[in-house]
């Protein structure tokens, strides 16, 4: 499967999901539910991106945190069907790993080893439907999500410890002479796509509802232009997030 097909595909499914998160209010066809809840969350965001061609990297991690909401509509047999929301700050972005061809780090005129990253922060708002088995009030349950996701770039920052890269190639050079992205501003600062997550649920009727669980994101835009004259042809976001909520019932339906 090509990458294009592959992109073609997620991108139907982002639109199938739109499609699906206004339905999943109106159709009451199990026990009806009108539970709405407010809280906070944070968690720790490992990141990297998807460049083509392709530019070595390890994990670039940071923080995120915000705010989250959720409206439960139905419980349909053991199904607790829900929408759920948040409006975060996200620190993500790359960090590049410089070798030689032999692997070993790469030794600049400084006397150091090359080292280079670049901290992304974006303002995030996913959407899921949010799906769970188990006690909905007063004990645990599980939950997956899925849903759409949009982010804006509020600002970016480079850390680095040399001036020019070393792209000798006699055994004490970079391996790759792929530097581009080093230098280059980012382009699209408007970032979209698939976000996905389990984790499990402990609530109290008193005390409210505490979350964790571990997400997935994958981009669908691309952080530079990605026209065939561009050098670039993808360079799309990707993120594993481990996150804690905490939720306080605004509203509820009576027993």
């Amino acid at each position: 499967m090509t990458k294009r097909m592959v992109l073609t595909q997620a991108k139907t499914l982002l639109g199938l999901l739109l499609l699906l998160l206004p339905l999943s209010l109106k159709a009451q066809v199990g026990e009806y539910r009108s539970d709405f809840s407010l809280g906070i969350n944070a968690g720790y965001v490992m990141s990297n991106i998807g460049f083509d061609p392709k530019v070595l990297q390890t994990m670039h991690t940071g923080i995120t945190a915000g705010l989250s909401f959720r409206y439960v509509c139905e419980k349909y047999f053991n199904t607790i069907c829900s929408v759920y929301g948040e409006l975060n700050y996200a620190e993500m972005g790359w960090k590049q790993e410089i070798l030689t061809t032999s692997g070993e780090p790469v030794i600049n005129t400084n006397g150091v080893a090359e080292q280079y990253s670049r901290s992304l922060s974006y303002l995030q708002m996913p959407i899921f439907a949010h799906l769970a088995w188990g006690k909905e009030r007063n004990g645990f349950n599980f939950f997956v999500k899925a849903g759409p996701q949009v982010g804006l770039l509020i600002s970016e920052k480079i850390t680095k410890n040399y001036d020019t890269p070393n792209l000798s190639k006699d055994g004490t050079g970079r391996s790759s002479g792929i530097i581009e992205q080093e230098g280059k501003a980012i382009e699209k600062k408007f970032d979209y796509g698939i976000a996905a997550g389990l984790g499990a649920e402990w609530s109290h009727d008193k005390v409210g509802h505490f979350l964790i669980e571990a997400r997935y994101y994958y981009g669908l835009g691309n952080l530079y232009n990605s026209s065939k004259t561009d050098y670039f042809g993808r360079s799309n976001n990707g993120s594993i997030i481990l996150k804690l909520t905490y939720l306080f019932d605004l509203s509820k339906t009576s027993k």
